[in-house]
C-alpha cells in the first residue's frame, strides 16, 4: 500500500506511450475526478463516469503505470482507493506525435466543457452570468512576448492556488471556475469574434 504523502503540483509527461495512454477521454476523465472527488474506489469511479467498474480499475492501472494516479491509503482488494499523484498534467516542450495527439484530444475536452456550460448558464444565477467570459483577442505578439503573457497570466491566477486543496480559504460563494489558456498562432490573421 502506497504511503500518503502531499501530492505534487504538476506531473510532467514526456513518453510518448504515457503521452498516449492519457489521451483516452476515460483516462483523462478519471484523472480530472481523482483531483476533485477521490480519492475514491473503482467502483465509485464507475458511479460518477458510467463506464464499468472492470473498465474503471483497468484505466486506473494503466494512469498508475504512467506515474498519473497511485493507490491511496485505506480499503483492501478491489476496494482499494486511487488518487491523483498532482494537481496538474503538463507535457510542454514535448514535440511529437503522441503530445499533439494529447493536445487535440484536450482541446475537444475544452470544447465539451464550453459547450456545457453554454447550454446551462440560464441556470446560474445573473451574478454568474455577468461575470462568465466568452471571448477573445487578436494581438501581434513575438514568441518571446506571447511566453511572457503565459507567464503573466500564471502570476494573475496564483494567489488563487491554495484555494483548491484548503478549501477553508474560499470565501463564502467561491465555485468552481474553469479558467482556459488558449494561446496560438493564427496563421489565418482573422479575428474570431
Amino acid at each position: 500500500m502506497a504511503e500518503p504523502r502531499a501530492q505534487k503540483r504538476t506531473v510532467h509527461l514526456d513518453d510518448p506511450r504515457a503521452l498516449r495512454a492519457y489521451a483516452h477521454p476515460t483516462r483523462m476523465k478519471l484523472v480530472s475526478l481523482l483531483r476533485v472527488e477521490g480519492p475514491f474506489t473503482a467502483t465509485r469511479a464507475a458511479e460518477l463516469t458510467g463506464e464499468s467498474v472492470a473498465s474503471c480499475s483497468y484505466h486506473l492501472r494503466m494512469l498508475a503505470k504512467y506515474g498519473l494516479v497511485e493507490e491511496a491509503e485505506g480499503g483492501e482488494g478491489r476496494q482499494k482507493p486511487w488518487r491523483a499523484t498532482a494537481r496538474y498534467t503538463d507535457w510542454r516542450g514535448v514535440d511529437n506525435e503522441a503530445a499533439d495527439a494529447l493536445n487535440a484530444t484536450m482541446a475537444q475536452r475544452y470544447f465539451e466543457s464550453m459547450t456545457h456550460a453554454l447550454r446551462t448558464r440560464r441556470e446560474l444565477p445573473p451574478d454568474w452570468r455577468a461575470a462568465e467570459q466568452f471571448g477573445d483577442d487578436l494581438v501581434y505578439l513575438t514568441a518571446a512576448e506571447l511566453a511572457d503573457v503565459a507567464r503573466r497570466f500564471a502570476e494573475l491566477l496564483e494567489p488563487y492556488n491554495d484555494r483548491f486543496d484548503d478549501p477553508s480559504t474560499r470565501p463564502e460563494g467561491a465555485e468552481p471556475v474553469t479558467v482556459l489558456r488558449v494561446a496560438f498562432r493564427n496563421d489565418r490573421g482573422e479575428a474570431t469574434s
